[in-house]
């Protein structure tokens, strides 16, 4: 297999994610009547705007810090703190974008979780929650459907931090927790991208219902906006075969902080 360098790859996934976001919010603008705080149709635009932008674009370029050639040698703990800034950007605007559709739905009297693709976003809610099953409290009462999605990004981006940020962990610690970090993290990306996906489409079938602009005649609309879900699947796809690529990956020895130049010493 040709060994394909990784800056002009990077290059590429950070071209293709830029063009993502900019379908995502060209579709809700041009076609879908813009942006508000109403708690309208311009609230619930927000919606695709930072989850694709959060979830895909975001998530996608954390799980690759690593995979840059200055983070191969030198201190580590500087990139940690990017993957886990990154991170926490996506949480940040996975926050704002469940806000926007829950006020959405719960303004218009619209059902919250019973279709597909809010089956998936639960399954990617129960995927964050297994890699930190040991903080959830099982006592606590049932919490409304909006506080799930919120408490398992935040347990996810804090079992992280707290394993990987912290200067204390353990050695040991990190070398348990890694592997389940990686998995999950690819698992999570997948149901992300599936999530987008089938959004989009679930919109289009909802939104283009009369005669002129039936899904069916495949409109502008519907052209651009399935463009839009084959770009998001792209970009996944290069992120998780970036991520699989030996050749690509950090040269870490037995300790996860190998890698890090030692302090000088005193004196």
């Amino acid at each position: 297999m040709v060994d394909l360098p990784f800056v002009p790859f990077c290059g590429l996934l950070g071209f293709l994610g830029f063009v993502c976001v900019v379908f995502v919010s060209a579709w809700c603008q041009y076609w879908r009547g813009g942006f508000a705080l109403d708690g309208g149709a311009g609230t619930f635009n927000w919606h695709p705007v930072l989850m694709v932008t959060g979830l895909v674009v975001l998530y996608g370029a954390a799980a690759l810090v690593y995979r840059l050639p200055p983070a191969w040698s030198g201190p580590k703990q500087p990139w940690k703190m990017l993957h886990g800034a990154l991170f926490l950007g996506a949480f940040i605007l996975a926050v704002l974008g469940l806000a926007a559709v829950f006020r959405f739905h719960n303004d218009h009297g619209t059902p919250n979780m019973y279709s597909l693709h809010s089956w998936l976003g639960l399954a990617t809610v129960l995927l964050f929650s297994c890699q930190v099953g040991a903080a959830w409290d099982t006592s606590s009462p049932p919490q409304p459907a909006f506080c799930l999605p919120l408490t398992s990004l935040f347990l996810q981006w804090v079992a992280g931090f707290s394993a990987f940020l912290l200067p204390w962990a353990p050695g040991w610690l990190r070398a348990l927790y890694k592997p389940v970090h990686v998995f999950f993290g690819s698992t999570i990306l997948m149901l992300s991208m599936a999530s987008c996906v089938s959004g989009i489409n679930e919109k289009l079938f909802f939104s283009l219902k009369n005669g002129t602009m039936d899904y069916k005649l495949l409109p502008a609309e519907a052209v651009f906006a399935n463009t839009l879900g084959l770009l998001i699947l792209l970009f996944g796809v290069l992120v998780l075969g970036a991520l699989a690529r030996p050749s690509w990956k950090r040269p870490d020895a037995d300790s996860p902080d190998s890698c890090q130049v030692p302090a000088p010493p005193g004196g």
